[in-house]
């Protein structure tokens, strides 16, 4: 996953980011590559947008 691979504002639910990001450990084995890594920081960044988005709306 590239960083542009990542749009701002993305539709992706803090649910299915999560889904994604327990899904790469298990196919790193526990232990990312540097590739992996980078994937793993873009998804978390976008986790956190979302989770704040869907706080957002619940208020």
């Amino acid at each position: 996953m590239s960083p542009d691979s990542v749009a701002p504002g993305s539709a992706r639910s803090a649910a299915e980011l999560n889904d994604q990001i327990r899904a790469l450990w298990r196919r790193a084995g526990g232990t990312l590559s540097a590739h992996e890594r980078v994937e793993y920081e873009l998804l978390v960044v976008e986790w956190a947008a979302a989770t704040r988005g869907e706080v957002v709306e619940a208020a």
